[in-house]
Protein backbone atom coordinates (compact mmCIF):
# COMPACT_ATOMS: atom_id res chain seq x y z
CA UNK A 1 0.00 0.00 0.00
CA UNK A 2 1.21 3.19 -0.65
CA UNK A 3 1.53 6.21 2.23
CA UNK A 4 0.20 8.75 0.07
CA UNK A 5 -2.72 11.41 1.24
CA UNK A 6 -5.17 11.88 -1.21
CA UNK A 7 -7.08 14.90 -1.63
CA UNK A 8 -10.14 15.05 -0.24
CA UNK A 9 -13.01 14.55 -2.71
CA UNK A 10 -15.64 17.58 -3.58
CA UNK A 11 -18.51 17.67 -1.80
CA UNK A 12 -21.89 16.62 -3.50
CA UNK A 13 -23.71 19.42 -4.67
CA UNK A 14 -27.08 20.61 -3.10
CA UNK A 15 -29.83 20.34 -4.79
CA UNK A 16 -32.05 23.15 -5.53
CA UNK A 17 -35.49 23.69 -3.31
CA UNK A 18 -38.56 22.69 -4.67
CA UNK A 19 -40.66 25.76 -5.56
CA UNK A 20 -43.54 25.88 -3.09
CA UNK A 21 -46.75 24.22 -4.54
CA UNK A 22 -49.39 25.82 -6.37
CA UNK A 23 -52.23 26.98 -4.23
CA UNK A 24 -55.59 24.96 -4.33
CA UNK A 25 -57.81 27.66 -6.09
CA UNK A 26 -61.44 27.00 -4.92
CA UNK A 27 -63.55 28.07 -6.93
CA UNK A 28 -66.30 28.77 -4.24
CA UNK A 29 -64.13 31.14 -2.66
CA UNK A 30 -63.39 33.18 -5.98
CA UNK A 31 -67.03 33.56 -7.02
CA UNK A 32 -68.18 34.49 -3.27
CA UNK A 33 -65.02 37.28 -3.46
CA UNK A 34 -65.79 38.34 -7.41
CA UNK A 35 -69.50 39.24 -6.26
CA UNK A 36 -68.34 40.82 -3.26
CA UNK A 37 -65.74 43.22 -5.73
CA UNK A 38 -69.06 43.53 -7.87
CA UNK A 39 -71.58 44.44 -4.87
CA UNK A 40 -68.73 47.38 -3.79
CA UNK A 41 -68.77 48.58 -7.04
CA UNK A 42 -72.24 48.61 -7.60
CA UNK A 43 -72.67 50.16 -4.20
CA UNK A 44 -70.47 53.00 -4.99
CA UNK A 45 -71.77 53.59 -8.11
CA UNK A 46 -74.86 54.01 -6.44
CA UNK A 47 -73.18 56.67 -3.88
CA UNK A 48 -72.39 58.53 -6.89
CA UNK A 49 -75.61 58.70 -8.33
CA UNK A 50 -77.31 59.09 -5.05
CA UNK A 51 -75.07 62.51 -4.64
CA UNK A 52 -75.92 63.78 -8.51
CA UNK A 53 -79.41 63.58 -7.44
CA UNK A 54 -79.26 65.09 -4.24
CA UNK A 55 -77.16 68.42 -5.79
CA UNK A 56 -79.79 68.00 -9.13
CA UNK A 57 -82.77 67.79 -6.26
CA UNK A 58 -81.01 70.83 -4.38
CA UNK A 59 -80.15 73.22 -7.69
CA UNK A 60 -83.94 72.44 -8.63
CA UNK A 61 -85.14 74.03 -5.01
CA UNK A 62 -83.14 76.81 -5.23
CA UNK A 63 -83.91 77.68 -9.19
CA UNK A 64 -87.84 76.94 -7.80
CA UNK A 65 -87.47 79.41 -4.60
CA UNK A 66 -86.13 82.00 -6.79
CA UNK A 67 -88.54 82.00 -9.73
CA UNK A 68 -91.12 81.94 -6.74
CA UNK A 69 -89.19 85.16 -5.03
CA UNK A 70 -88.96 86.49 -8.50
CA UNK A 71 -92.66 86.10 -9.61
CA UNK A 72 -93.85 87.31 -5.52
CA UNK A 73 -91.65 90.89 -6.49
CA UNK A 74 -92.70 91.15 -9.51
CA UNK A 75 -96.51 90.93 -8.34
CA UNK A 76 -95.80 93.08 -5.38
CA UNK A 77 -94.58 95.73 -7.49
CA UNK A 78 -97.47 95.65 -9.97
CA UNK A 79 -99.70 96.04 -6.70
CA UNK A 80 -97.63 99.00 -5.45
CA UNK A 81 -97.57 100.52 -9.34
CA UNK A 82 -101.03 100.03 -9.24
CA UNK A 83 -101.69 101.48 -5.66
CA UNK A 84 -100.04 104.38 -6.66
CA UNK A 85 -101.88 105.16 -9.75
CA UNK A 86 -105.35 104.37 -7.82
CA UNK A 87 -104.25 106.99 -5.36
CA UNK A 88 -102.97 109.50 -7.90
CA UNK A 89 -106.25 109.48 -9.68
CA UNK A 90 -108.19 109.91 -6.37
CA UNK A 91 -105.97 113.17 -5.73
CA UNK A 92 -106.82 114.02 -9.24
CA UNK A 93 -110.28 113.12 -8.94
CA UNK A 94 -110.67 115.45 -5.44
CA UNK A 95 -108.75 118.74 -7.27
CA UNK A 96 -110.59 121.48 -8.36
CA UNK A 97 -110.02 123.75 -11.45
CA UNK A 98 -111.47 126.98 -11.16
CA UNK A 99 -112.45 129.07 -14.29
CA UNK A 100 -114.21 132.64 -14.44
CA UNK A 101 -116.80 134.40 -16.72
CA UNK A 102 -116.58 138.17 -16.36
CA UNK A 103 -120.26 139.43 -15.30
CA UNK A 104 -121.25 143.00 -15.50
CA UNK A 105 -118.77 144.46 -17.71
CA UNK A 106 -116.32 142.93 -15.23
CA UNK A 107 -117.51 143.94 -11.91
CA UNK A 108 -117.93 140.29 -10.78
CA UNK A 109 -116.32 137.19 -11.93
CA UNK A 110 -118.55 133.76 -11.79
CA UNK A 111 -116.67 130.84 -10.77
CA UNK A 112 -117.32 127.07 -11.44
CA UNK A 113 -115.28 123.76 -11.44
CA UNK A 114 -116.78 121.24 -14.76
CA UNK A 115 -115.50 118.38 -12.32
CA UNK A 116 -117.36 119.28 -9.25
CA UNK A 117 -120.50 121.10 -7.80
CA UNK A 118 -118.44 123.48 -5.60
CA UNK A 119 -120.95 124.92 -2.82
CA UNK A 120 -118.52 127.63 -1.59
CA UNK A 121 -115.25 130.07 -1.70
CA UNK A 122 -112.81 131.57 0.75
CA UNK A 123 -111.09 134.03 -0.43
CA UNK A 124 -108.01 135.59 0.99
CA UNK A 125 -105.58 138.61 0.13
CA UNK A 126 -102.53 139.66 -0.27
CA UNK A 127 -101.85 141.17 3.43
CA UNK A 128 -100.12 143.88 2.37
CA UNK A 129 -103.46 144.57 0.30
CA UNK A 130 -105.26 145.26 3.76
CA UNK A 131 -108.35 143.53 2.40
CA UNK A 132 -110.35 140.88 4.69
CA UNK A 133 -111.14 137.60 3.62
CA UNK A 134 -114.38 137.08 1.65
CA UNK A 135 -116.54 134.02 1.59
CA UNK A 136 -119.08 133.25 -1.44
CA UNK A 137 -121.62 130.58 -0.91
CA UNK A 138 -124.10 128.71 -3.06
CA UNK A 139 -122.99 130.72 -6.84
CA UNK A 140 -119.38 131.00 -5.99
CA UNK A 141 -118.42 134.25 -7.70
CA UNK A 142 -115.43 137.46 -7.03
CA UNK A 143 -116.52 140.76 -6.45
CA UNK A 144 -114.41 143.64 -7.73
CA UNK A 145 -115.91 145.70 -4.81
CA UNK A 146 -113.47 143.91 -2.56
CA UNK A 147 -110.30 144.95 -3.61
CA UNK A 148 -111.30 147.76 -5.94
CA UNK A 149 -110.02 150.24 -3.78
CA UNK A 150 -106.83 148.78 -3.07
CA UNK A 151 -106.00 148.35 -6.33
CA UNK A 152 -106.90 151.59 -7.35
CA UNK A 153 -105.16 153.23 -4.67
CA UNK A 154 -101.80 150.90 -5.60
CA UNK A 155 -102.18 151.92 -9.54
CA UNK A 156 -102.59 155.81 -8.21
CA UNK A 157 -100.86 158.72 -10.89
CA UNK A 158 -100.38 156.17 -13.43
CA UNK A 159 -102.22 155.88 -16.44
CA UNK A 160 -105.18 155.35 -16.49
CA UNK A 161 -105.18 152.13 -18.25
CA UNK A 162 -103.18 149.72 -16.47
CA UNK A 163 -103.73 145.61 -16.65
CA UNK A 164 -102.10 143.43 -14.18
CA UNK A 165 -102.01 140.05 -12.09
CA UNK A 166 -103.14 139.47 -8.35
CA UNK A 167 -102.78 136.46 -6.15
CA UNK A 168 -105.11 135.37 -4.10
CA UNK A 169 -105.50 131.86 -2.19
CA UNK A 170 -108.79 130.42 -2.56
CA UNK A 171 -110.46 127.15 -0.81
CA UNK A 172 -113.27 125.92 -2.56
CA UNK A 173 -115.22 122.92 -0.73
CA UNK A 174 -117.58 120.77 -2.06
CA UNK A 175 -119.09 117.46 -1.64
CA UNK A 176 -118.35 114.07 -2.92
CA UNK A 177 -121.00 111.60 -2.55
CA UNK A 178 -121.27 111.78 1.01
CA UNK A 179 -117.92 113.22 1.62
CA UNK A 180 -117.16 116.66 2.11
CA UNK A 181 -113.91 118.11 0.31
CA UNK A 182 -111.76 121.27 -0.05
CA UNK A 183 -109.45 122.18 -1.99
CA UNK A 184 -106.92 125.38 -1.76
CA UNK A 185 -104.79 126.74 -4.66
CA UNK A 186 -103.17 130.34 -5.29
CA UNK A 187 -105.46 131.67 -8.53
CA UNK A 188 -104.10 134.97 -9.93
CA UNK A 189 -106.80 137.32 -10.70
CA UNK A 190 -106.49 139.59 -13.77
CA UNK A 191 -107.74 142.66 -13.68
CA UNK A 192 -107.79 146.02 -15.53
CA UNK A 193 -107.97 150.09 -14.83
CA UNK A 194 -110.41 152.03 -16.90
CA UNK A 195 -110.70 155.54 -16.99
CA UNK A 196 -113.95 157.40 -16.95
CA UNK A 197 -115.30 160.58 -17.53
CA UNK A 198 -117.03 161.93 -14.05
CA UNK A 199 -116.50 159.02 -11.81
CA UNK A 200 -112.82 158.52 -12.08
CA UNK A 201 -111.23 155.27 -12.73
CA UNK A 202 -112.96 151.93 -12.24
CA UNK A 203 -111.48 148.17 -12.03
CA UNK A 204 -112.62 145.25 -13.91
CA UNK A 205 -112.24 141.70 -13.69
CA UNK A 206 -111.30 139.95 -16.70
CA UNK A 207 -110.12 136.10 -15.08
CA UNK A 208 -108.44 133.42 -12.94
CA UNK A 209 -105.88 131.85 -13.59
CA UNK A 210 -104.35 128.76 -11.31
CA UNK A 211 -100.87 129.68 -10.69
CA UNK A 212 -100.02 127.65 -7.22
CA UNK A 213 -101.58 124.24 -5.79
CA UNK A 214 -100.31 125.40 -2.69
CA UNK A 215 -102.29 126.81 0.70
CA UNK A 216 -99.19 128.42 2.20
CA UNK A 217 -100.06 132.08 2.84
CA UNK A 218 -96.51 132.84 2.80
CA UNK A 219 -96.24 131.56 -0.94
CA UNK A 220 -99.20 134.27 -1.27
CA UNK A 221 -97.40 136.90 0.16
CA UNK A 222 -94.17 136.44 -1.67
CA UNK A 223 -96.26 136.09 -5.12
CA UNK A 224 -97.94 139.40 -4.41
CA UNK A 225 -94.23 141.11 -4.04
CA UNK A 226 -93.56 140.31 -7.33
CA UNK A 227 -96.91 140.99 -8.83
CA UNK A 228 -97.72 143.95 -7.18
CA UNK A 229 -97.90 147.21 -9.55
CA UNK A 230 -94.94 149.47 -9.81
CA UNK A 231 -95.34 153.05 -7.99
CA UNK A 232 -95.53 155.25 -11.24
CA UNK A 233 -91.82 156.90 -11.71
Amino acid sequence: MSDDILPPADPAPTPDPLPPPAPIRDPVVETAAQQAVERAEAAATRRRWVTLAEVVGIAGLLIAALSLWMTWSDRRADEQEKKVEKASETKARTLVLLTATPEHGGARLDLKDEAHPIQSIDVRFPAALGVGAQTSVLEPRIEARWFADAILTATDKGPDVQQGRMPVLITSSYWDADQQRSDSAIYDIVWETQGRLLQGRALRLKGVMLRERTSQPARLEALWAREKPKPAG
